[in-house]
């Protein structure tokens, strides 16, 4: 346990808090340095995907020239949302590690409904070019 990385989380959460941001932070270490750091940006910057693992992960991407994070290793205040789980995952993210679990009491406020559309001409086409596509990658390896 590196207290460094825990030390900066808190010094961001209470940054965020002091912006009226909700005091989540995030930071990404390789090969034990801090590549990235960041906090909750939603409500400054209006854009709902202004998480701090969300900020954390594009610095770090940036830096290092490749949406792959291999090797890299996030803290992060609090579990993360579903949203940045998700996004994690997709970076390749090798470990992930927080302080606090979300509160089972947190009410899931999103009401949207996934519909899937059942037009078999525009599916078969769109099937084909996410085939072909693949193919065409893999024909270059």
């Amino acid at each position: 346990m590196n207290e460094e990385y825990y030390n900066i989380l808190i010094k961001l959460a209470k940054k965020a808090a002091k912006q009226n941001e909700v005091p989540i932070s995030a930071i990404i270490v390789k090969d034990g340095k801090i590549i990235s750091k960041a906090y909750n940006k939603r409500d400054k910057n209006k854009n709902v995907l202004d998480h701090a693992e969300i900020i954390a992960i594009k610095r770090a991407s940036k830096k290092l020239k490749d949406w792959r994070l291999f090797e890299c290793d996030l803290y992060v205040t609090l579990k993360p949302c579903s949203i940045c789980e998700n996004v994690i995952k997709q970076a390749r993210i090798k470990n992930v590690y927080y302080l606090v679990d979300k509160p089972d009491n947190k009410k899931e406020y999103n009401k949207t409904n996934f519909l899937k559309a059942n037009i078999c001409t525009y599916e078969q086409m769109y099937k084909c070019i996410l085939s072909n596509f693949f193919q065409k990658k893999r024909d270059k390896k």
